[in-house]
């Protein structure tokens, strides 16, 4: 048994303390925007903050997770999508086939926490997520264009 501290919510769950975050979060919580992607925590489809911090949910192990931990998942972001980066990521249309864009999403949001105004480099050292489609110039776009609009 193991509780988790997710998008605000204290969740009990009974796995194994070996089960990866992301597993938990897909098949216990039932919140499946955070993606499988590789299982290895290279390509960042199962991207998530822990307190703050990106961290990759599949090479995470539920026993490594303390109650105190702050988890919050792409759902956790905003229920109504109204984030500055939510709301860039639509008007650049950045997704193509969508699979990578939580990730994306969680990434570029816990970027501009930490760089509220971040340059092409800062965004190219941040935005590590592998997308198979491509769309990394609009992902830049998006993430400058959300840096704009916190600012305002």
């Amino acid at each position: 048994m193991a509780r988790l501290n997710l998008n605000g919510k204290t969740l009990d769950v009974k796995v194994d303390g070996d089960t990866p975050l992301l597993w938990t979060i897909r098949e216990q919580a039932g919140l499946t925007g955070t993606k499988y992607g590789c299982g290895v925590g290279q390509c960042g489809a199962c991207a998530v903050h822990i307190n703050g911090e990106l961290q990759r949910s599949c090479s995470i192990a539920i026993k490594d997770i303390k109650p105190t931990d702050k988890i919050v998942t792409i759902e956790g972001l905003s229920p109504t999508s109204s984030t500055a980066v939510q709301k860039a990521w639509a008007a650049v249309d950045v997704p193509q086939c969508g699979y990578c864009q939580s990730g994306q999403i969680m990434a570029a949001t816990a970027l501009l926490a930490k760089k509220p105004k971040p340059t092409d480099a800062d965004i190219d050292a941040a935005m590590t997520n592998i997308c198979r489609c491509g769309t990394y110039q609009r992902i830049r776009a998006a993430v400058h264009m959300a840096a704009d609009m916190k600012k305002a």
